[in-house]
């Protein structure tokens, strides 16, 4: 069979490749030797390294790349794939919660990845780990005046605050965490006064809320670590090096539990044909070749101890990570998304007072 990488919906076939018959699953059928995988992380990020994992272990890796409909793709075809990769622990609490992921016991991923960055059953393994940060302007805003989520409601930040969609996974997983730790009535009352002091109606991704502190729309915003990264460095959109220059960063809730942080992660699927090639490939994910590679790409933070950060990571400084479990966090994740529809945060209407 000839290794192939699919994006679904649009995509370009690697040479030489057919597109799959219509009715075809978009994963080749299961043969001695190779991985069958789903994949929400991109393919720059991700082909090097399976292409390692091939070279050292003689293992092909057939996978679709999507942005979407996974988990509906596994109920619909059960047995296709052995294996899936994320970009959050919300899609793999979703696959948990949907009963089709199947528990591991690895003593290689049980050392490389701690405790709190997996789950306790075996059902998933963070591979990755970003910061939910505040994005400053470096002008604008005192260096005390903001230092925790909860500052994002205070009285002086009237108009001042950008975010994308409260819906968004990453805001739900944040909101999540705000509920683990001091219950959905106080999350209630922190999403009013985020939204009160809202600058523009939520929307845009990450690198929009830069865009709109470099313009002036707003002075403060959410973000993940990485993106910050992403606009340092980019040579295509070069203007995104002066939203990065116009802010600095903020780890939230130093001086108390810490940043909030997710993580990308893998999983086995329930009925996997390749299930011994699928734990050594996330066993691999894990070890230091491509907890290097994530953060060297990436700009993301290994979760094996002891790999080191990218020199820009470092240059952000160290912080404190929020040590709950995630598994805690992604049990509220449903209180979360309902919390943003009771206080309609995204219909938001507020306009700048900059």
């Amino acid at each position: 069979m000839k290794k192939f990488i699919v994006c679904l919906g649009l995509i370009a076939l690697l040479p030489l490749v057919p597109p799959p018959a219509a009715g075809e699953a978009n994963l080749k059928e299961a043969s001695p030797g190779e991985v069958n995988l789903y994949s929400y992380r991109q393919p720059f990020l991700i082909k090097p390294m399976l292409d390692e994992f091939t070279k050292r272990t003689g293992i092909r890796v057939n996978t679709v790349f999507a942005k979407k409909g996974v988990l509906e793709k596994i109920k619909a075809t059960p047995g296709v794939a052995d294996a899936v990769l994320t970009s959050d622990v919300g899609r793999l609490n979703d696959m948990s919660e949907a009963g089709v992921l199947l528990p591991v016991k690895s003593d290689i991923l049980e050392k490389n990845i701690p405790v709190q960055f997996r789950h306790p059953g075996g059902l998933w393994f963070g591979l990755t780990m970003r910061a939910r940060i505040l994005f400053v302007s470096k002008k604008r805003v005192k260096q005390a005046e903001a230092t925790s989520y909860e500052d994002l409601t205070k009285p002086g930040l009237r108009g001042r605050v950008c975010i994308r969609s409260g819906k968004h996974v990453y805001n739900i997983s944040l909101i999540a965490s705000i509920i683990a730790h001091k219950g959905e009535a106080a999350t209630r009352i922190w999403l009013e006064g985020v939204k009160a002091n809202l600058a523009r109606k939520p929307g845009g991704n990450d690198r929009a809320q830069a865009k709109a502190i470099y313009s002036g729309q707003c002075d403060i915003g959410i973000g993940n670590t990485y993106y910050m990264g992403k606009m340092q460095t980019n040579r295509k959109k070069r203007a995104q090096r002066k939203w990065a220059a116009s802010i600095r960063i903020v780890f939230p809730n130093q001086a108390g539990r810490g940043a909030h942080v997710n993580i990308s992660g893998a999983a086995i699927i329930r009925g996997a044909k390749n299930r011994t090639n699928a734990v050594k490939l996330i066993e691999f994910l894990s070890g230091d070749f491509a907890q290097k590679f994530y953060a060297d790409q990436n700009f993301e933070y290994p979760v094996k101890p002891g790999v080191p950060v990218s020199p820009i990571v470092k240059s952000w400084g160290d912080f404190k990570a929020d040590t709950i479990s995630l598994t805690t966090v992604a049990k509220h994740r449903r209180a979360a998304s309902k919390l943003v529809d009771l206080v309609d945060f995204n219909n938001s209407t507020k306009s700048s007072n900059n």
